[in-house]
């Protein structure tokens, strides 16, 4: 085992270089920019995209070649969303027909689309842990 995964160096100038580690002079520098939304994302995942591409971007920290994972977290928070609200509009645990008392499917839905929105969270420095 290798130990934690690198920390890209725009992340680092940002929260810190604490261990005082040299920066690699070799690493790749892509190309700065806000990645244009992709058009399949549902409207809260859209509304997501906004909210975060231009932070990111003042950051530093995201580039063209982020596309994708920005994409994956946006669309993993548009179905979390979608999966509360109908949580909202139904019970947690539903009867089936032959009386089983069972989790509703949204509720699956939802924990899943977290579970991922986390990973997506930690990749983009999207969370305390990961800044």
């Amino acid at each position: 085992m290798r130990g934690r995964k690198p920390t890209p160096t725009p992340l680092r100038l940002v929260t810190g270089n604490p261990g005082k580690r040299p920066f690699n002079p070799h690493e790749p520098k892509p190309r700065v920019g806000i990645p244009t939304c992709p058009a399949h994302l549902s409207p809260s995942a859209k509304a997501e995209w906004k909210r975060l591409a231009h932070t990111l971007h003042d950051l530093g920290v995201i580039s063209e070649l982020d596309r994708a994972a920005l994409a994956a977290y946006c669309q993993a928070y548009g179905r979390w969303v979608e999966a509360e609200r109908k949580l909202k509009e139904t019970p947690a645990l539903l009867r089936t027909p032959a009386g089983y008392v069972q989790p509703s499917p949204w509720l699956g839905i939802a924990n899943k689309n977290l579970e991922l929105m986390h990973k997506f969270m930690s990749e983009l420095g999207l969370s305390p842990v990961s800044r």
